[in-house]
């Protein structure tokens, strides 16, 4: 492709992209981009993948793999998994350890990190969407890992001991006596704290 060919391709698609409000919180200011003339946005969200019943997430296969999950898209629109999002359910809670945008009918393995430790056995055989995100400090270190691991390995493998002690610090801050170790359960009691 010709230079100039380029620079009109990227102008056209810079063409079609608006921003919207701003929306400040604190001393952050977020604007959103999207494309103009667009009637919905081209893929779909992990909570709504599963409102729509489009998206399996189960363990790597029955015997499980605490770094591994199968993602299968049975729907026509791509997903967006964000880093971070945890799932709760199957054989124990995870988080996702990188952004991915599922190609939409398709089957993929994710890498993921556990957030339950005392827990090795299946609650259900799919997983379904907790509403939690790591605490700053558990997110900073898990990127941290992952980040290592790609340079020295090329994978998106995170410090799993180190999470699991991050959680167990936290669950002790947080008062929580949790019997599996579960990081939902010190969200779970702030929720239940604040909502009395």
């Amino acid at each position: 492709m010709k230079k100039t060919d380029q620079i009109t391709v990227m102008h056209d698609f810079l063409s079609k992209i608006g921003v919207g409000e701003r929306q400040v919180f604190e001393n952050m200011a977020i604007y959103s981009l999207f494309m103009a003339g667009e009637g919905r946005t081209p893929y779909l969200t992990l909570k709504e993948a599963f409102v729509k019943g489009v998206l399996n997430v189960t363990e790597k296969n029955r015997g499980g793999s605490v770094p591994e999950l199968k993602a299968i898209n049975k729907g026509k629109r791509r997903i967006l998994l964000v880093d971070g999002e945890e799932l709760q359910g199957a054989k124990q809670n995870r988080i996702l350890n990188t952004t991915i945008l599922l190609k939409k009918e398709s089957e993929t393995m994710i890498p993921v990190s556990c957030t339950e430790s005392g827990r090795w056995n299946y609650t259900s055989e799919k997983f379904s969407e907790s509403n939690n995100l790591p605490f700053l400090a558990m997110r900073v270190a898990k990127e941290e890992s992952v980040t290592r691991s790609l340079q020295q390995a090329k994978t998106f493998r995170s410090d799993q001991v180190k999470v699991w002690g991050m959680i167990d610090d936290f669950l002790k801050e947080s008062n929580v006596r949790s019997p599996t170790n579960a990081m939902k359960d010190a969200y779970e009691k702030r929720t239940n704290d604040t909502t009395e």
